[in-house]
């Protein structure tokens, strides 16, 4: 999927725009121009500098948003160039003939377009100042003109020379959203218009943000910088890598099921969930870790935290020590439902999509006590679990060893997909106690894992 990062009010995706957060100084530009209108009548003329990229017409074109009692419409340019057009399309607004409603109307940079008209700004203003006086004398109208330049801001405040009234502020200047607030709204644009996918996914980091909108000297340009970032976004993670990683949790109650899940985006096939990771680690981890190349494995390896309940091991899993052990079909039956055979077998149907329970039963308190037995032997679990999988018809193999020229891993069951383009699985078997299946576990589990891949795959110098 190519990534989306709108810079542009236009290209913004219509469900999202009135998301855009409000500019105060700007509301209450238009809330002093209200008052100001309901008081002595006539309408108001306001324009507006800001740098560009930084919001002047997302924020101008919200403004119903924010005040649901005013009508915002943006004027064309034969509006600007003729009356009768201009009253036809101000006629045109919903609502206009009731005077108590507040109809803003937007002028966006249309210097840009007259530069050989220079007369043309000016006679526009002069317009307005006479029909202050005449057909629009009683109806509120809140003229808007943004421009990018200082000096073409004040001659349009010197346009009103003829009648000062209706100059609300020859000098305003909008801002945009604090620059503090940036990071996160570009967060939250990236993941509305990618299917609620966070930057992370496509190796652009939190840091990375931050960064960039410290540096920016708008928050559109911010955007940009970062819509850059994306599109040098490697195209080897597009190539996915012969190998995927599952790592294998045996969970015993419901509260393990959650935290573990709690870290994936269970419905997806439990993918590593970036952002949960993150938020577990303290600031040391986050000044330490090589948070990129850690990112860059989980990418590259399809990493996955799959939970499974014990008791769905527990009947397929005793006796460890024997070595002809022969597991019984209906057990069998039972683990191949499990959401860690469909992901191994490529089977995850996210429609068909159930959240794992393990409600309080007989069959689960037995396999409580017998999970809390086995923990130490996680080679013994890894070659049973790799037994089971044979049975169903998987190529899998316990303890494999697995080599590049950067680094080598120890597979706890590899199993062998030669159909598909991921063509094996990786599965680490994270056989902890009940008691250690805490957040703090959990993601320094994760941790170990994605640093010992990122080394497989050269991301990573070995340590």
């Amino acid at each position: 999927m190519v990534a989306r990062l709108p810079s542009r009010y236009e290209d913004l995706d219509p469900a999202f725009r009135g998301r855009l957060r409000p500019d105060r100084p700007l509301l209450a530009q238009v809330q002093r121009a209200h008052a100001s209108m309901q008081i002595t009548g006539g309408i108001r003329f306001l324009p507006i500098f800001g740098r560009s990229g930084s919001g002047k017409s997302s924020a101008a074109r919200e403004l119903s948003t924010h005040l649901p009692e005013c009508k915002v419409v943006e004027l064309s340019r034969s509006a600007i160039a003729s009356e009768a057009a201009l009253l036809e399309e101000l006629r045109a607004v919903e609502g206009y003939r009731d005077k108590s409603r507040l109809i803003i109307a937007v002028v966006d940079q249309f210097e840009e377009r007259v530069a050989e008209k220079t007369a043309l700004p000016s006679q526009f203003v002069e317009r307005l100042s006479l029909l202050d006086r005449g057909e629009l004398r009683q109806r509120p109208i809140l003229f808007l003109w943004l421009t990018t330049s200082r000096e073409f801001q004040s001659d349009l405040a010197k346009a009103t020379s003829r009648n000062e009234r209706i100059l609300l502020n020859p000098d305003f200047e909008l801002a945009g959203p604090p620059r503090n607030d940036w990071a996160e709204i570009l967060e939250e644009t990236f993941a509305f218009h990618n299917k609620s996918q966070p930057l992370a996914d496509y190796e652009v980091l939190k840091s990375d943000v931050d960064e960039i909108a410290d540096k920016a000297p708008t928050i559109g340009r911010s955007i940009e910088l970062v819509g850059d970032r994306l599109a040098s976004y490697t195209t080897e993670l597009h190539d996915i890598s012969r190998y995927q990683v599952v790592m294998l949790w045996p969970v015993t109650d419901g509260l393990r099921i959650t935290r573990v899940a709690g870290f994936t985006n269970a419905r997806d096939g439990y993918k590593l969930d970036w952002n949960a990771f993150y938020r577990e680690l303290n600031e040391d981890d986050r000044q330490t870790l090589p948070l990129s190349e850690l990112n860059r494995a989980r990418l590259y390896f399809d990493v996955r935290l799959v939970p499974i309940a014990a008791a769905d091991l527990h009947p397929l899993c005793r006796d460890l020590e024997k070595a002809d052990f022969e597991p019984s079909r209906s057990y069998l039956e039972r683990f191949e439902k499990s959401h860690f055979v469909s992901i191994v077998g490529e089977n995850w149907d996210p429609s068909a999509y159930s959240p794992l329970r393990e409600r309080e039963s007989e069959r689960a308190t037995k396999a409580r006590e017998w999970y809390e037995s086995v923990t130490t032997k996680p080679t013994q679990l890894g070659s049973r679990i790799a037994l089971c999988l044979r049975s169903l018809g998987y190529d899998a193999k316990s303890e494999q060893e697995v080599k590049t020229p950067s680094s080598r891993v120890r597979a706890d069951v590899l199993v062998s997909r030669p159909d598909s383009q991921q063509n094996s699985v990786i599965v680490e078997l994270k056989a902890f106690s009940t008691e250690n299946t805490r957040p703090s576990s959990i993601k320094d589990a994760i941790r170990v894992t994605l640093k010992r891949h990122a080394q497989l795959a050269g991301f990573l110098g070995r340590q």
